[in-house]
């Protein structure tokens, strides 16, 4: 028990920072009560803020990376977590007026240290569940399309005339290859000694 009250602690204590004896949180979604649908919506959905807000900060929370050297993937991963660094400051902000510029450096130093695993594993989660999503809506779109385009080849004249025929041929085909093989038993010496024995 007092393992895993240990463990919440050191958790709790990666996710806030004190300053002038006020808690401020650094984990973004600990802010919730306090949202708006639109506020949470954009928490949440990458892409909310544009490259012009990014870029420039890229070298601020990842001074250590040649961002030319990353792959596209590892680019959108650090995209993503520099807009929720972003993100999370803008709340602090906002939910913490009172903080002055010096403050605010202090609360993003410690974020960047604590919280840079923990938003990476996050956008990466968040990118993988959005591009599951943008495949599903392609798959569905191109089952949507195949069945739309089968209907208007149906629903033209030109191919009900090309069917019919084809359809009465089916028919009669299928009518005479039944009645020939209603003859063909008919005239099996099983059935006509059974008929016999009927007799």
């Amino acid at each position: 028990m007092k393992t895993s009250t240990r463990r919440i602690t050191n958790h709790l204590q990666q996710d806030l920072v004190k300053i002038s004896g006020k808690t401020i949180f650094i984990n973004p979604f600990l802010y919730w009560r306090r949202f708006d649908e639109n506020t949470n919506r954009w928490l949440r959905e990458l892409g909310q803020m544009s490259e012009d807000q990014i870029h420039p900060n890229r070298k601020r929370f990842y001074p250590e990376i040649e961002w030319d050297d990353l792959s596209h993937e590892e680019e959108l991963i650090k995209d993503g977590t520099v807009e929720m660094f972003l993100k999370t400051l803008d709340l602090i902000s906002t939910f913490h007026p009172y903080l002055s510029s010096g403050q605010l450096l202090e609360v993003e130093r410690k974020m960047a240290i604590t919280k840079k695993i923990s938003f990476e594993r996050w956008v990466t989660k968040s990118l993988a569940k959005k591009a599951k999503l943008l495949d599903n809506e392609k798959r569905k779109f191109q089952r949507e399309r195949f069945f739309s385009s089968w209907r208007e080849w149906f629903s033209l004249e030109n191919t009900q005339q090309a069917l019919l025929p084809l359809i009465v041929t089916i028919f009669i085909s299928s009518f005479i290859g039944w009645s020939l093989g209603i003859s063909k038993n008919s005239c099996n010496p099983y059935f006509q000694q059974n008929l016999n024995r009927l007799n």
